[in-house]
């Protein structure tokens, strides 16, 4: 089976690209959905972020502000790729699964 890797920054249009894969019948493996479920599901990545970005990130309930941590990450570009390299380990981890 053939296996395209699509990537790109926030905002080219991965979202767009993928939803005309899945409109084709292509499977779609989509990173964003299993770093939402990482964070939601793993205590240690969200931690990870916390000690990174401080804790107004959290929301009330303690679980992560994305709309928060989007707003931290897009207005320091150092804090943006300080961000990197703590989602995609969990990532390569959590999609070599199956």
């Amino acid at each position: 089976m053939l296996k395209i890797g699509l990537t790109g920054g926030i905002g080219c249009g991965k979202s767009i690209v993928s939803a005309l894969f899945e409109a084709l019948k292509v499977p779609v493996i989509d990173a964003d959905v299993i770093s939402r479920q990482l964070v939601s599901n793993n205590p240690e990545t969200l931690m990870q972020l916390v000690n990174t970005f401080g804790d107004k990130i959290l929301t009330a309930n303690q679980s992560l502000n994305r709309e928060k941590l989007r707003e931290i990450i897009f207005s320091d570009a150092q804090k943006k790729t300080i961000r990197k390299p703590i989602t995609p380990t969990h990532l390569s981890t959590n999609q070599n699964r199956d």
